[in-house]
Parts: C-alpha cells; sequence; structure tokens
C-alpha cells in the first residue's frame, strides 16, 4: 500500500480516505438495516447477532459490488470513487423498521470519457459479483458445516440475490437502468438468474 498526493494505492487498485470512510459509513447503516429486517427489531434479543451476520454477508456483497464498478470503471481509464448518500441511508435504516431495506447507499462516481456500451458493462459489474457471491454461498450450504456457518451462508445467499435483484432496478441512478440501455439480453438474463435464486432460497432454508 502506498499514499501519494491524497491517493491510497492497493496494487492497481486507487481509492482515498474519503471513499474509505464512505464505504464504512454505508457498510455499517446497510447491516444494521438488515439487521433490523432479519432480526424484527433494533430491540429483538438477536439483534446484534443478526448484525455480526449482516457485517459480514451484506458487507461482502456491498463492498464488493462496488468494488466491481470501480475495477472495470478504472480499467476503462476513468476516476471512480464510492460516495454514499448519506440520506438514502438515514432512509434505508428507516425504511427497515417496517420490514423492507431500501438499498441505495450510495454510487460509484466515474469521470471520464465512456460510451453506453462501457457505462453498461460498469454497471453490470456490480450485479454480476452479487451473483456470482449468492451462488458460493449456495454452494456452502451443501457441505457438512454447524448450524450457525450454514445460516450464515444461507443469508449470504439471500442478500446477495436480493442486492442482485434490486440494482437491476430500471430506472433512475439503479445498475439495471443502464444496463437494459446497453444490452437487454444482458439485463434478461442478470434478472432471470436473480430470480431463479429468490424463488431458491425459499427451497433451502436451514433449519
Amino acid at each position: 500500500m502506498q499514499y501519494v498526493q491524497g491517493t491510497i494505492k492497493f496494487g492497481n487498485i486507487s481509492t482515498s480516505e474519503r471513499e474509505l470512510k464512505d464505504l464504512l459509513k454505508a457498510w455499517i447503516a446497510i447491516s444494521a438495516a438488515f439487521a433490523v429486517v432479519l432480526s424484527g427489531s433494533m430491540f429483538a434479543a438477536d439483534f446484534y447477532a443478526k448484525f455480526v451476520i449482516a457485517s459480514l454477508t451484506v458487507g461482502i456483497g456491498f463492498l464488493l459490488h462496488e468494488i466491481g464498478h470501480k475495477l472495470v470503471a478504472q480499467r476503462y481509464g476513468c476516476f471512480a470513487e464510492f460516495r454514499s448518500f448519506d440520506k438514502m441511508l438515514l432512509f434505508a435504516i428507516a425504511m427497515s423498521f417496517f420490514g423492507f431495506v431500501f438499498a441505495a447507499p450510495g454510487a460509484v462516481m466515474i469521470a471520464g470519457r465512456v460510451s453506453k456500451a462501457r457505462n453498461g458493462k460498469i454497471s453490470a459489474a456490480g450485479p454480476f459479483v452479487n451473483l456470482v457471491l449468492a451462488s458460493l454461498f449456495l454452494a456452502l450450504m451443501f457441505f457438512q458445516l454447524p448450524n450457525l456457518f450454514k445460516f450464515i451462508a444461507y443469508y449470504g445467499f439471500m442478500i446477495n440475490s436480493w442486492l442482485a435483484l434490486f440494482n437491476m432496478i430500471p430506472f433512475w441512478l439503479f445498475d439495471g437502468y443502464k444496463i437494459l440501455k446497453w444490452n437487454k439480453l444482458v439485463y434478461g438474463s442478470l434478472v432471470a438468474v436473480a430470480i431463479v435464486f429468490l424463488f431458491v432460497q425459499n427451497l433451502i432454508i436451514p433449519k
């Protein structure tokens, strides 16, 4: 790791103190929101346990989703950094008390010349990462694991499947809008896989 003129570099990945702080802030807020939904209340006995599980599963899914966007954008020579939307973080936490998480914690801001195709590929990287993670968590459930790890794998599968589908909403700043403008086949394929995964989650609830 090296620090040059406000930029922190991990190998070929460039970031900054602000981006790292924004990622951490969004990670904590989204994990808390999911923990409220999973436990039913911030005052539930298992809230902190669910917060740890959400931090691991949502944390991995959220971070790698944004890093996926960032890496593809930087590969195309663009400046790309995540910025949190503080009002949306508060909205996500507020909505969680009604049993729903509106997961729009922020976005990777991109500067540079980007064609419609490249913009679509940058956008597709995030949901694709979530579907890959969902597949890995699903595979873990078929191993002989202690119940705690099976529950973590299940929540990882469920949450990453949901994050992928949620981000495919085809309007506003969501990935789905830019993917649909670029390639309808890619859009349909990602949505179809996410829907199948969400259907499968109801068949494999760990006991």
